[in-house]
Order: C-alpha cells, then structure tokens, then sequence
C-alpha cells in the first residue's frame, strides 16, 4: 500500500477493497465533497494503483469545481484485465462494497462502460452513465468528452493563431475520447493526419480516410488496420512527434514528459485523457509558447454529460451544457494565464481552488 498524500483540501476517504471470493482488488478515493457528492469514474487495468487513483480523484475535484457543477472530485480502481470473463461478477462485487458511500457517485472510465455502470446501478441505486434503456445518457456512445474537447479547441485555437478550418490534428489514443474528439473535429473543418492506440501509429499528412479509420478500427480493433496509399506506420509514440497543428492526447496519464516534450510540433495541445501532461512538460510547452489546455479544462465534456443524467436533464440540454461550460472556461483560463503571466494548468489550479476553499468555509468543512 503506497502512502497517501494528504492536504487541505483531502482525501477525505480513502478505501482498499478486497474480495478473495469474488477476485477483487480495488480503491476508492474519495477528494472532497465541499461542492457535492464526488463524481468519478471507475478505472480498469491491471497496474492500476492507489497514488494513481488519488491524483485522478484530485483531477475531478478540480474538473467539477471549474465546470461549476454540485460535485466533489472521487475516482476508482479496479486492477483487472479489462477483458476478463469475470469482470461482471467483480463488478457486483465491486458495487456491494461500497453500496453505503454515498458520498461516491461512480461512472464510466478507462476500462469500464455503461453495461458496468448498470451492474454498479443494481446493487447500489447510485451512478451516472447509465444505458439508454435505465433513464441514462451513453457518455462514450454519445461522445460527451470528445464533443468537449472540440468545443474547447473553437475558443484555444483562437489564441493559439490557428484556425480550425483545415487544421491537422494528431489523436494519441484512438480509443472513445479520441474517436469521438476526430469526428468532431472533422465536423469542423479539421483533418485528421494521425492517429494511435497501443498497436502502433498510422499517418498520413494529407489526411487520413476518417470513415475508413473508424471502421478499420471496429473491424480489427486497432488503427493497424487502416489501409491507405500514403498512411506511414510509426511506433506509438511517435503520434507525439509528427507535423501537426493540434496534438489531442487521449489516453493514459504522463504520455508527455521531460523526455518527449521537446520533440513536440504542434502549437496547440487538447488534453483529452486525464493528467497526460507532467508538470515538467507543461513548463516546457509554454516556454516553447505552445499552449496547452489543462485536461480538467478540455476534456470536462463526459462530467457536465454524466452530472446532468444525475439532474435527470437530457441530452440535448447536456450538450448545451457542455459546449457552454467549456468554452466560457477555456477564454476565462487562457485569459487568466496570459494577464498573470502563468501556465493555464497554474491558473486553472488556482481558481478551483478558489471556488473549493470558498465551498469548504461556507459549509465548515
């Protein structure tokens, strides 16, 4: 068990959980519940751990915080094979354990989907992300967290001299944020030049076939797949390196780092995933004088989404919500950060902060 770092602001829970019977092991953190009950998805791989659950869960808290919505920040981990036979069973399992805190609203995450959050509903009567058929609104079917990601690169792209009409935009993780994020891209003019998932990159820098992309990756379940006269094939890594305007990482935490940030050639970059960015890498993005747009800003869509089911609103007004909320946020953090003088992260951080702190006096928390 790692240590858990502790602050002002939480953890105000931390659980492990263990089931011998059922094969589960997994944690719960949950940050603060100043604004509201925590809202955080459930993540499933293998190496997941509690410190990595504890700066996800500390992600939400600012995520919801800046969105403005009635929630604290929480997060899961399950360490399981995503693929596992067993995985509907450790789910119940799951839920059973943590049916009494009431303080975590679970949803979907890396690993887990709408048909977990229905196995979660039926043991607790608590989650957001729920299939159609339950009253919810499908996040990743929808593509909540991609359409954010684009209405937040209309207002970005703006102060980053680049307009989005034929811009190239290079996705590192083509997985539902990033497949959802390159249609509606695409929606906006933009061509898509790369694209990566853990088999390997495909680009192209005229473009690649969107359609013929998408259906090569449902076909064989990997971008590998793609055909095309002009496609290169790199390393996974190297989506991070190619020509490009727009770099949207949407997959895994720290992907940019100290050892790669230099090699970086977009002049925009679109945190789809959570915490893909360092904060050694971030320094080095704006002292190059690319701007990055913090992930609790740009990839809030799937929140805002999963916070208005909760509301029992639909999904036309979540989609209202969402383009309102992360635009209004994104020209209020960009502008913060250029009259102070400071990284967007650093500005978004702080008045998150604010809007905790104040939540936290008001409710002697």
């Amino acid at each position: 068990m790692c240590d858990i770092k502790k602050d002002e602001l939480g953890p105000l829970k931390v659980l492990h959980l263990h089931s011998s019977k059922a094969g589960l092991d997994a944690v719960v953190v949950v940050d603060n519940t100043a604004l509201g009950p925590a809202v955080g998805g459930v993540r499933v791989r293998l190496s997941v751990d509690t410190s990595e659950v504890q700066r996800l869960a500390r992600t939400m808290t600012f995520k919801n915080s800046i969105a403005g919505l009635p929630h604290g920040g929480g997060k899961a981990g399950i360490s399981m094979d995503p693929a596992s036979q067993d995985k509907k069973k450790i789910f119940h399992a799951f839920a059973e354990l943590i049916s009494s805190l009431d303080e975590y609203i679970p949803g979907p995450d890396m690993g887990s989907d709408e048909e977990c959050m229905a196995w979660i509903y039926e043991e607790t009567g608590r989650t957001v992300g729920l299939p159609e058929r339950l009253g919810g609104l499908p996040l990743d079917r929808l593509g909540a967290t991609g359409f954010g990601v684009s209405e937040c690169a209309e207002v970005a792209s703006r102060y980053a001299g680049i307009g989005l009409e034929g811009a190239r935009v290079a996705i590192h993780g083509f997985g539902s944020v990033g497949m959802a994020a390159s249609k509606f891209m695409a929606l906006k003019g933009s061509v898509i030049v790369a694209a990566a998932d853990i088999t390997g990159t495909v680009f192209d820098p005229s473009g690649l076939d969107l359609d013929g992309l998408i259906q090569a990756k449902a076909k064989t379940g990997s971008v590998a797949g793609y055909q095309g006269p002009g496609v290169r094939r790199l390393k996974p890594w190297e989506v991070l390196t190619v020509a490009c305007d727009i770099l949207i990482p949407a997959a895994t935490a720290d992907v940019i780092n100290i050892n790669n940030v230099g090699l970086i050639k977009a002049k925009l970059v679109l945190q789809g995933a959570n915490l893909p960015v360092t904060d050694e890498a971030e320094d080095a993005l704006y002292k190059r004088g690319i701007l990055s747009v913090p992930d609790f800003i740009a990839n809030a869509g799937g929140v805002i989404m999963a916070a208005m089911e909760y509301a029992k609103k639909g999904k036309d007004e979540a989609f209202r919500a969402i383009s309102q909320k992360i635009k209004e946020n994104t020209r209020l953090i960009i502008e913060k950060a250029k009259k102070e003088d400071k990284l967007p992260v650093t500005a978004a951080r702080q008045l998150a902060l604010e809007r905790i702190k104040e939540a936290m006096e008001q409710r002697a928390y």
